[in-house]
């Protein structure tokens, strides 16, 4: 069985058309970003060799990363209960 005609007996249809020139630009500038973020991420890191946290700072480091992950799964957990009972759009 060729794979288009698995991707029309899964998803309906097999719209195989390939990437065009915005397509390419468009991805191109997504990487200029992410090597510029990382370069950014990198540096920044280094700049920062010599600076401590007061435990204060670690507790609040670590409550911050404690609510936004629990916030993150309750929020997924709303997606999946709404669409299982239907109430999505």
């Amino acid at each position: 069985m060729r794979l288009t005609e698995t991707l029309k007996q899964i998803f309906g249809t097999a719209d195989t058309r390939r990437l065009g020139p915005a397509g390419w630009i468009a991805m191109v500038a997504m990487l200029g970003f992410l090597v510029v973020a990382a370069w950014y991420a990198v540096d920044a890191w280094g700049q920062l060799a010599g600076v401590g946290i007061s435990p204060a700072g670690w507790v609040f480091l670590s409550l911050g990363i404690v609510v936004t992950l629990a916030m993150g799964a309750g929020l997924m957990g709303l997606v999946f209960y709404s669409s299982r009972k239907g109430k999505d759009f």
